[in-house]
This record gives structure tokens, C-alpha cells and sequence, in this order.
């Protein structure tokens, strides 16, 4: 028998998949317990809606991460920080610092859990960060750090 799963089900499938079972397992479990509805023609149809839906909603996303990432290489993020007589700088510049940047230069509020800094930054001079959106999309950034 032939369902559509409404919900996550371990070692069966995720949502809006459609998948086939045994028959006692569809009705005896399945269905009562709100997981699956049965594949006939009108569920059919409602699931190619929401997978029209769904992929017309990641396409917007994507387009939307791409316009962010483009604004974000057109040039390096510049950051102030405080610096002894050798060019070295107090403490070190964290993610916090970069999501501050970008939203007081570029514009965009990036949380900065999803900014990984490649290299340990406590100097002067131009580096690279790593910004992950999620679902495989990430790009690489530079960011300056001049003295204030």
C-alpha cells in the first residue's frame, strides 16, 4: 500500500514522501497515529502542490542568498580595532565583531554563529571568514583590519 508520510518516521522516511508499506502497517499505525495519509488522487495532487510550493520557496531563498553573497565579495568588510605601537592588536577579532561590520557596511544581519574565521586574527592586515546559509550554500569573505 501506497502513503504519503505527514511526518518524520524513523527508518520509513520524511515528510511529504511517499512510500510503500504493508497493509496492517498503513492502517493499523500509520494512518491512526496521524503519520501517513493514504496515496490516492486528491493526496496525490496536494503533494505536488506543496512540492511546487517548496521549490518555488527555495528558488526565492537561493536567488536571495546569492544577491547577499555577491554584496558581500564586492569588497573586504572593514574592521576598527585597537592596536599597540607593533601592530599588534589587543585581544583578537571574533565573529561577533564581523556580523557587526557587515551589518554597519553591507547592510545584512548575519548571525554570527554561522561565521567561521579561518585563521586566528590578532594583527593588522586582510583576512578571510567563512559564512555558512545552510542547506550547502557557504562563501568566503575578506575582512580588513586596520587600527583605530
Amino acid at each position: 500500500m501506497q502513503v504519503i508520510l505527514i511526518q518524520d518516521v524513523d527508518n520509513l522516511g520524511g515528510r511529504n514522501e511517499l512510500v510503500t508499506v504493508k497493509n496492517g502497517y498503513a492502517r493499523n499505525y500509520l494512518i491512526p497515529q496521524k503519520y501517513a495519509v493514504e496515496a490516492n488522487p486528491s493526496n496525490l495532487k496536494q503533494l505536488e502542490e506543496k512540492l511546487k510550493v517548496k521549490a518555488k520557496k527555495e528558488a526565492a531563498m537561493l536567488a536571495e542568498i546569492n544577491k547577499v553573497i555577491d554584496v558581500l565579495k564586492a569588497s573586504p568588510v572593514k574592521i576598527g580595532a585597537k592596536t599597540g605601537t607593533s601592530g599588534k592588536i589587543f585581544g583578537a577579532v571574533t565573529a561577533l565583531q564581523i556580523t557587526r561590520a557587515i551589518r554597519d557596511q553591507k547592510g545584512y544581519e548575519i548571525d554570527r554563529k554561522r561565521i567561521s574565521i579561518n585563521d586566528d586574527v590578532k594583527e593588522l592586515g586582510l583576512y578571510k571568514a567563512t559564512i555558512d546559509f545552510g542547506n550547502g550554500n557557504n562563501t568566503e569573505i575578506e575582512f580588513e583590519v586596520v587600527g583605530e
